[in-house]
């Protein structure tokens, strides 16, 4: 059994995670704890405060207990608002507090890009623009080279949460241009797990969302290898070690 670990703020597409583990396999387990996030908004104010060290920590022993080997903080705006060197020691403090391997949502999406060759990228985001930018100088900073950048200007995450697959389809297709290797999609809030692969079979590249991504790394903490088609063309580039 690989128990899984994850941080998520508040209540908006949390239900992407039972859904993951139903297709990652029966010895898999994902733990989601919810963070108290404070004002819902997407505004780096609020950002900030929603992944202090604080408010992190308070759902630390939870996940402990739970057993888990890894944890991810499922967040990808409350890491990245911090700058790649504060996304840094907001991981690190997590990784002393919970005594366990950790990361962020942000880093996921780094590593993710790295691990399918995604040298260029488009990121279409629900975010305002201006925090959308804050993502594209975050990924930039880790070597990912971004070639547009599409905001919607959403201001809750209690909005994206309601968004079905036409939106979803729709903002990646905005965001995408011809030289894009994938198509990233940085909202934890918004569902995609059941639409992965009917997302890159309309888009025809891959595509990368937030809950994918985070579930992803938090196996990657763990030296876990999975194969899961459903789960996008990031799970297939692992060696298949299950039926």
């Amino acid at each position: 059994m690989t128990a899984l670990g994850f941080l998520y703020p508040g209540h908006a597409a949390e239900d992407d995670y039972p859904r993951m583990e139903q297709l990652l396999g029966s010895d898999i387990r994902l733990t989601v704890v919810h963070t108290d996030i404070g004002e819902d908004a997407h505004r780096v104010d609020a950002l900030l405060e929603m992944g202090s060290a604080q408010r992190l920590a308070a759902g630390v022993e939870e996940l402990r207990l739970s057993g888990a080997e890894a944890v991810v903080w499922a967040c990808t705006s409350g890491s990245f608002v911090h700058g790649l060197q504060g996304a840094h020691e907001q991981v690190r403090g997590l990784a002393m507090a919970a005594g366990l391997p950790a990361s962020s949502t942000s880093f996921a999406f780094a590593h993710a890009a790295r691990e399918i060759g995604a040298h260029r990228v488009a990121i279409g985001a629900t975010y305002p623009d201006d925090v959308a930018a804050l993502f594209a100088a975050f990924l930039k900073e880790t070597g990912t080279e971004v070639v547009a950048v599409r905001g919607c200007g959403v201001v809750t995450a209690a909005e994206v949460a309601g968004w079905d697959y036409d939106r979803a389809l729709a903002l990646a297709r905005e965001a995408d241009r011809p030289d894009a290797d994938a198509i990233l999609l940085p909202d934890t809030a918004l569902h995609t797990v059941s639409h992965l692969p009917a997302l890159e079979k309309a888009l025809a590249k891959p595509v990368l969302t937030a809950n994918q991504v985070t579930a992803w790394e938090a196996l990657r903490l763990t030296d876990r290898r999975v194969n899961a088609p459903d789960l996008g063309t990031l799970f297939t580039r692992e060696p298949l070690v299950q039926v």
